[in-house]
């Protein structure tokens, strides 16, 4: 799911947007070491932990896939977490690849391609979702 193929045109199935309070993910993290394992990829995990605080990092991640099953018009129920990974490329810019339940249920929509943004301070992390043909 590259953003150059959103780029080209393609039409708008949905959108979505989700805001995630990182204090609330560490505590989460601290009580339930094991939702790291279910919420992020082993490759969202290596990434974020090349950061000092990878929370905000992981936090940002967390929102993505909120609001790319937003922009899918699904909820957490229809697929797993890991079934959408964010990535970046060489530049650092985001990207989602899915997988699984998620992979199908945009092929079942049409969509071809997620774009997303997101953003993050220490306290806060944002991500938009962006589903196109």
């Amino acid at each position: 799911m590259s953003a150059d193929a959103g780029a080209t045109g393609g039409r708008v199935v949905g959108v979505g947007t989700d805001l995630v309070e990182v204090p609330r993910l560490r505590a989460a993290l601290e009580r339930t070491p094991a939702l790291l394992h279910r919420l992020f990829t082993p490759g969202e995990q290596s990434r974020c932990q090349r950061h000092e605080d990878p929370l905000p990092h992981l936090a940002a991640r967390f929102a993505a896939k909120e609001a790319v099953m937003k922009a899918l018009g699904k909820g957490m129920s229809a697929m797993a977490f890991t079934d959408i990974e964010v990535t970046s490329d060489g530049s650092g810019a985001p990207g989602v690849r899915l997988s699984g339940r998620a992979r199908r249920v945009a092929d079942e929509r049409g969509v071809a391609t997620v774009l997303v943004s997101l953003t993050h301070t220490g306290d806060l992390a944002q991500a938009h979702a962006v589903a196109t043909t």
